[in-house]
């Protein structure tokens, strides 16, 4: 079969691979669509701490079962599918306290961009779902990164007449947004992209700053809100150590700051002790996601809540896998399809 294989920093090449056959408990899936995804557009630069390259590429798609392996009874041979890429134990300390996140064991499954995917037994069992007729294989191909945050906002304890902030409108930022106006919050969506930013509002932004536009883009976020207090929950969703650091000046007194955006390996950030202590700010660090919070992504696809409709601009054949995501990184679309 064909397959997109990462070898290392700008080094992705289209090979032909063995086809995969299943062991006990497994499924191959004839992928139809993978996505494009800001993880797919950082490894791509600089490489990903969880990937041993030379390694298959690309971790959402979905498509049609092509074989199953013996005690799967789950699905069949023509089951249209979408497979998380990931599984926990459920064994190990962090899973038995309800961190499923944080498994010491968890299993991470790549290969989406080609033309057939193993899925491992624990997945199947765990995080892969039939999708309905009236869900399309784009759509359903963004269960994986609303997973996460799905994940995100849950942790975020976001009430109903909040005022939340969310720093960056990529895929994550804006499904964050999304959800963060279903829970009832006033949202102040902030980037530079000013497309992205229209994109936000049509999502639920009650208000938007272009950063490039502003001096201080801290205050600016505060200006919007009572006595410029500050917000209720403050969302880093770019990944770099300053906006980090912004992010934690957003906050209210007694605020929460959820920091989701990963930032390169062995990144550092700086803040005031006496900002920590006298305001008494929550910092939470998020990582990823859940078995349960997979299965409210997948539902609030299935439901219509989410679609590819807003979130897949671009259509790109598999030995076009590089450009897609250069395309991505160059923010001239939210997310590309690679049809397979």
């Amino acid at each position: 079969m064909k397959a997109a294989s990462f070898y290392g920093p700008e080094d992705i090449r289209i090979e032909e691979v063995d086809k995969p056959s299943p062991n006990e408990g497994e499924i191959i899936v004839r992928n139809k669509v993978a996505l494009t995804c800001g993880t797919d557009v950082k490894t791509y630069v600089r490489g990903y701490p969880l990937l041993e390259p030379p390694i298959l590429f690309g971790h959402e798609a979905a498509g049609v079962v092509e074989a199953v392996g013996e005690n799967v009874i789950k699905f069949k041979v023509g089951d249209r599918v979408v497979a998380h890429n990931s599984a926990p134990c459920n064994q190990c300390y962090y899973c038995k306290q309800g961190q499923h996140s944080m498994c010491e064991d968890l299993l991470i499954n790549w290969g989406a961009y080609a033309e057939y995917q193993r899925i491992p037994k624990r997945i199947v069992d765990q995080n892969t779902f039939l999708i309905p007729d009236s869900v399309s294989f784009k759509s359903a191909a963004l269960t994986e990164p609303l997973s996460c945050a799905v994940y995100g906002i849950e942790e975020s304890n976001i009430k109903l007449g909040d005022r939340v902030v969310v720093n960056g409108a990529g895929p994550i930022g804006l499904f964050f947004i999304k959800l963060a106006s279903l829970k009832g919050a006033y949202v102040i969506a902030t980037d530079m992209n000013s497309e992205r930013l229209e994109v936000a509002k049509e999502l639920g932004a009650s208000a938007t700053i272009n950063i490039s536009k502003v001096e201080d883009i801290v205050e600016a976020v505060k200006s919007l809100t009572e006595n410029n207090r500050g917000v209720d929950v403050a969302i880093e969703a770019v990944g770099m150590p300053e906006v980090w650091e912004n992010t934690i000046l957003m906050a209210r007194k007694g605020g929460l700051v959820n920091l989701f955006g990963g930032p390169k390996s062995n990144t550092t950030i700086t803040t005031q002790t006496n900002l920590l202590h006298y305001s008494q700010l929550t910092l939470k660090g998020i990582f990823h996601t859940t078995p349960r919070h997979v299965k409210a992504a997948f539902d609030l696809i299935t439901q219509g809540t989410i679609t590819a409709d807003i979130f897949v601009n671009g259509e790109y054949g598999l030995d076009e896998v590089e450009q897609a995501i250069i395309n991505h990184k160059e923010g001239k679309v939210i997310k590309n399809a690679v049809l397979l």
